[in-house]
């Protein structure tokens, strides 16, 4: 092979290796460009989804740790009135069934006059930690777990934005037809309507042991607290009956407050695990919803006949 011959294959060949070089380079710029912008995505998109959480937390936070303004507050030395419903619909001749017609227009009156509902946990912050509250508070409370009170009672409730708590008797989840099922509990629970113990099986606690007061508190407790997938940690008491071991195993299982049948309003001198509660009946005007209410010694004139009903 001539030298001249020799000299153009080592340039083709060099020619070739610069032109394999340059697409070298260049296509790893490319990828390193490609990766650089893929990264910033990813970081922005974890910067909004941060974000998103935190915005989703802090409006839970909010809710739960509500603070009021701009109203005249009171502290843990004044009471609160607790009011106790069951059923909202209507029977004939059975007052713990309040029409569901009646039911709205207590709410009504409620939102007309510029009352504020608590949940559980913003009273016992109040009771127990003096957090204020409005001078107007109420507790709307639910005793058993009734269907109506999801059919009934609970549109009522979101259309005033009103908070209320449910007891409910776990053994009749799903199971009784009568009561609520575990989907209308877990959505309840979400909109503003807590869901809370009233035992296993509207156990009369003081006639039991300790041991199966403990059962029942804790049976109860552990079937909520799977289903709603938090802490449950207020109970009414079936029949509003309760002795001294009651308010022991409500303690030892986790309860942080509960609730009786006593007529009157709540005050943290009854005991944060024996508080009283407004009775409401199918019987009670517009005019009596009033003064139970806004009168704190109304239970000083309720009649000898409505403290022999039977409240369960």
């Amino acid at each position: 092979m001539n030298k001249k011959y020799k000299k153009a294959t080592l340039l083709i060949v060099i020619v070739l290796m610069m032109g394999l070089i340059g697409y070298n380079f260049v296509n790893e710029k490319k990828a390193k460009s490609q990766d650089q912008k893929t990264t910033k995505q990813q970081i922005n998109s974890t910067k909004e989804n941060d974000s998103s959480k935190n915005k989703v937390q802090t409006v839970a936070n909010n809710e739960k740790n509500r603070e009021f303004k701009n109203v005249p507050l009171k502290y843990n030395n004044k009471s609160v009135p607790v009011i106790m419903y069951h059923s909202i619909d209507y029977e004939e001749g059975n007052e713990l069934r309040v029409p569901k017609e009646k039911f709205r227009e207590q709410m009504k009156y409620l939102k007309d006059n510029g009352y504020t509902t608590l949940t559980l946990e913003e009273l016992y912050n109040f009771m127990y930690n003096n957090k204020p509250i409005p001078e107007k508070s109420v507790v709307l409370t639910f005793d058993d777990g009734y269907k109506d009170n999801y059919e009934n009672a609970y549109p009522v409730l979101k259309e005033f934005a009103f908070k209320a708590t449910v007891f409910i008797i776990t053994n009749c989840i799903d199971k009784d037809k009568g009561f609520l099922t575990s989907a209308q509990l877990k959505e309840m629970d979400k909109n503003g309507v807590d869901i809370e113990s009233h035992t296993l099986g509207h156990d009369k606690l003081s006639e039991l042991p300790y041991d199966k007061q403990v059962e029942t508190l804790k049976g109860s407790k552990d079937v909520l607290e799977k289903l709603l997938n938090r802490k449950v940690k207020y109970i009414g008491y079936p029949y509003g009956k309760s002795n001294s071991e009651t308010v022991k195993a409500a303690k030892d299982t986790g309860y942080n407050m509960a609730f009786t049948t006593e007529s009157g309003w709540s005050n943290k001198n009854q005991g944060i695990y024996t508080l009283n509660r407004v009775y409401i009946s199918a019987n009670h005007s517009i005019k009596e919803f009033e003064r139970r209410i806004s009168d704190s010694n109304y239970n000083i004139s309720v009649s000898s006949n409505e403290k022999k009903v039977k409240v369960q």
